[in-house]
């Protein structure tokens, strides 16, 4: 029936006179150009613009020069970019799997509909209202050994003798963060699983039960595999996020200690604004950009 109706509106398009085929064609032109126009000003021409400089020699005052590919090839010896990349994918690597278990037992947590459940889900969700430079200054502020709040508390409950380096070391920095960042985004990806969750038909897990099958079982055969598109939206942006991350290294460590957290949005930001070798930085960026897009186009045919 639905294919049928689908070759008659087919073929009352195709007999339709031509003056109302180009009208319709005008009017989906205009309706896609605010679009268009948005993506072009605000994407389109700043890309073009970063892969034209990155093929000069682009100071911060005086005219441009062409030096391609040497934007490009001194990447490799650029040690600092190195150590940023290494870091940045380690990062990557615990944030997003940390970030995803959390995020999918706080969305297990609050599925079903009971009494209390809606101030539980505002409870989590609400860290995500926060701006995130503004959650890397508060953070800041209650890890400070000099001004902040966590250590005398501690100190207080007997859990440590003396102040915690929270930003310090090397490790304590990245645990930090890594805390930081679950804080901030857990009750965000918790709504985007949650929503999976309550796409997945509800006859689906009576018939489950009914054949006995466990909590386990419906978990890993049911849960799991219908919520995969939901988890592909959530990996990808996870991932993104991750690989550019900016705010909470440049206000909450700024790189430090000895330059262990840079990652490599700050090296571009570095290179641009404290080097100003603006040619150099969007090299970089270009680099960053292609990375980014096969990844995320690997991820996408891995969990398709």
């Amino acid at each position: 029936m639905t294919l049928t109706l689908r070759r008659a509106g087919r073929r009352a398009a195709h007999s339709a006179p031509p003056a109302r085929r180009h009208s319709r064609k005008v009017q989906g032109w205009l309706y896609a150009a605010p679009t268009a126009v948005i993506v072009g000003v605000l994407f389109l021409a700043p890309l073009a613009l970063v892969v034209w400089m990155s093929l000069h020699r682009w100071p911060l005052l005086g005219p441009a020069r062409f030096n391609a590919p040497e934007n490009y090839t001194k990447i490799a010896d650029n040690p600092l970019f190195v150590d940023a990349v290494l870091f940045t994918l380690k990062y990557t690597a615990i944030t997003t799997v940390l970030l995803s278990s959390v995020a999918l037992g706080l969305a297990l947590l609050v599925q079903e509909r009971r009494p209390g459940v809606g101030f539980f889900r505002t409870a989590f969700f609400l860290p995500g209202a926060v701006g995130f430079a503004a959650a890397a200054l508060l953070f800041y502020g209650m890890l400070n050994n000099d001004f902040g709040p966590i250590d005398p508390i501690l100190r207080d409950l007997g859990v440590i003798d003396e102040p915690v380096k929270w930003i310090g070391t090397p490790n304590m920095a990245l645990f930090s963060t890594i805390v930081l960042v679950l804080w901030r985004f857990a009750g965000f990806n918790m709504l985007i699983l949650l929503t999976g969750l309550q796409a997945i038909p509800v006859e689906v897990y009576e018939a489950a039960r009914s054949d006995g099958a466990n909590r386990l079982q419906i978990f890993t055969k049911i849960t799991l595999p219908l919520l995969r598109p939901t988890l592909a939206l959530m990996l990808i942006l996870s991932v993104t996020g991750s690989l550019l991350a900016f705010d909470q290294f440049f206000i909450f460590t700024n790189g430090g200690p000895d330059n262990s957290t840079v990652s490599m949005v700050m090296v571009v930001y570095r290179d641009a604004f404290f080097r100003f070798d603006l040619g150099g930085a969007a090299a970089l960026s270009v680099v960053l950009l292609v990375g980014l897009v096969g990844l995320n186009t690997l991820m996408m045919r891995r969990l398709r």
